[in-house]
């Protein structure tokens, strides 16, 4: 089987590029343009064309803050509500048959994100793990997580969920189209990191995403977000708030609005109910009982997800990067305290015998962190185990940079492994100092096992499956190793704990709080993790754009290709059988 640059896909032809290792295709639309008087409006079919599309670049992001399109010390990405669209990423090399899909989302917080970013490219995946890779735009922030159904007209309706339902949307243009690109609709594995992981959660969580995928794997998914109706409404009043809309207008002013006007008021409302309610995230899908009938943690502890196989898993440090780059998250002791209150009175007091040093700064980003992604992400394992395929791993692999600047295996840099990043040209800014052979492992046990599940519903035999009884976890570091029950007196802290509602159990509406800056006023960071490390130095931002200008002057090039894996290989052994 053998794949062309052009391609026939239900829309009409596309055309792409073949470099030395990989063809591409960038920016297929999946979903009609959500402008206009589809604003707020659940994704409708493509208006097919006639002419050959060219698909050799990027088009426009979602509406996000501008650090979210920074791909470059010089260079942004276009935003546009005209932004629901794909990528794929082939070998050029034949098929015997057709090939596994692995489809990633990206992350951002639901606020922020966008396919284009060189990381997630996936041409590295794609030609030495002999994939087909798909990553996917979705509305973000109010366009895509913000619920006015309230303010429906009969002649001018809204939906909720409409990030979630553009997901959807995108698989089932991949279940019409993939194979026209060599990869098999029977053979598609989801995976996504932070947001992206939650909306693997959520799609297993959605009874219409059935037979779209057949694994899934959520990197540091933060699982318990999730709105009620009530929450949702509350919430969406609050941005109509800060629009200086009337509710009774609503309808109209919304179609009217400027983008950024809109997306300005979502961010101040969100930064002020999570001030208000440390734990709480209001950009999150909401369980209207129509496309979700459950909140997805809700789904997963009442046995209501689709029997597929999962890998789930969170970094050991997840906290760090928040901690030093952001105050959203609970990893002070104050603002911890608050968010265990909604738990009960004696969950506090037991965290300062389980984390040992607590409330000094390092137990306490160490705790917060655990408590945003590890805790519910140990719920979802435990009720997803009890019917189908678990796996569980632990990152705690950090490269002797992040080390330096006490960011340790934080949030996202197990995107490096995921990815490839130590193949290409600028990772040797992001490995200096001598850890380039311990990425080079842990990219290995990340990216092996990764294959072998999108192929097979299971990685590498060395991976057990986490049971109750058992709970063996991967520890993906250099060299990895499995253990059973890792921080058994931590997990046991977190048995049963949610996080908190924006809205009361038994109704009412909460006082409206005076927040956190809106994410662009005065933000130069890109939204990376290199965005964060260059806001915290100087010799550090410096290195960080000597690592992006090295990328985009390979980009000037042959940006389809990257280097062959087998050309290095590590020192240290990446089975963790023989590790051990």
């Amino acid at each position: 089987m053998s794949v062309t640059e052009q391609i026939t896909t239900t829309d009409g032809v596309v055309r792409g590029r073949r470099g030395r290792r990989v063809m591409y295709w960038r920016s297929l639309p999946y979903a009609a343009p959500p402008v206009g008087d589809l604003r707020f409006r659940a994704p409708q079919p493509v208006q097919p064309w006639t002419d050959v599309r060219d698909a050799t670049y990027f088009r426009a992001a979602g509406i996000q803050p501008r650090f979210g399109v920074r791909l470059g010390p010089r260079k942004q990405q276009e935003m546009s509500e005209d932004s629901l669209t794909l990528n794929v990423v082939a070998p050029v090399t034949p098929a015997v048959r057709p090939r596994p899909v692995m489809v990633f989302i990206h992350g951002g917080g639901y606020l922020f994100g966008t396919s284009a970013l060189r990381l997630y490219s996936g041409v590295q995946l794609a030609a030495d793990g002999d994939v087909i890779v798909v990553s996917i735009n979705y509305r973000l922030g109010a366009f895509g997580y913000a619920d006015f159904t309230e303010f429906s007209t009969p002649d001018s309706p809204y939906e909720s969920n409409l990030g979630l339902r553009d997901q959807i949307a995108a698989l089932r243009w991949i279940q019409a189209n993939i194979a026209g690109f060599g990869g098999d609709p029977d053979n598609v594995t989801l995976f996504g990191e932070s947001a992206g992981a939650h909306a693997v959660l959520s799609l297993l969580a959605t009874p219409s995403a059935a037979g779209l995928f057949q694994r899934g794997i959520a990197q540091s998914a933060p699982a318990d977000w999730g709105l009620t109706v009530a929450e949702a409404r509350e919430f969406a009043r609050r941005v109509l708030d800060k629009l200086g809309i009337a509710p009774e207008n609503a309808n109209r002013a919304l179609r009217e609005a400027d983008p950024h006007a809109i997306r300005h008021a979502f961010n101040r409302a969100s930064n002020a109910a999570m001030a208000e309610f440390p734990g709480f995230f209001p950009a999150a899908p909401v369980a209207d009982g129509e496309l979700l009938p459950h909140t997805p943690i809700d789904a997963f502890t009442g046995g209501h997800t689709h029997r597929v196989p999962l890998i789930i898993g969170t970094c050991r440090n997840e906290g760090a990067l928040f901690n030093k780059f952001t105050d959203t998250l609970p990893t002070r002791p104050e603002r911890l305290k608050r968010a265990l209150s909604a738990a009960g009175p004696e969950y506090y007091p037991r965290v300062f015998s389980t984390y040992p040093g607590f409330p000094g700064p390092e137990a306490a980003i160490r705790a917060g962190g655990d408590y945003f992604f590890w805790r519910p992400s140990l719920a979802v394992m435990e009720a997803h185990s009890r019917h189908s395929p678990t796996y569980a791993y632990r990152y705690d692999f950090a490269p002797r940079l992040f080390q330096l600047y006490k960011l340790g295996a934080t949030h996202a840099t197990d995107l490096l492994p995921t990815f490839g990043a130590v193949y290409e040209p600028w990772s040797r800014a992001l490995t200096a100092g001598g850890s380039r052979r311990g990425l080079l492992a842990v990219t290995r046990q990340f990216q092996d096992n990764w294959l072998n599940f999108a192929r097979t519903g299971a990685p590498l035999p060395v991976w057990p499956r986490y049971t109750e009884a058992e709970r063996s976890t991967l520890i993906i570091d250099a060299p990895g190793r499995v253990d059973h029950d890792p921080d058994r007196t931590q997990r046991e802290l977190w048995a049963g704990v949610r996080a908190p509602q924006l809205v009361p159990v038994g109704g009412g509406v909460s006082p409206t709080t005076a927040g956190y800056p809106d994410p662009d006023e005065g933000s130069e960071g890109d939204g990376s993790l290199l965005g964060g490390i260059a806001a915290e130095h100087p010799v550090a931002a410096g290195a960080a754009d000597a690592a992006v200008s090295a990328a985009e002057k390979l980009s000037d090039s042959e940006d389809d290709d990257a280097p062959d894996r087998t050309t290095e290989t590590p020192a240290e052994t990446t089975d963790p059988k023989r590790a051990d």
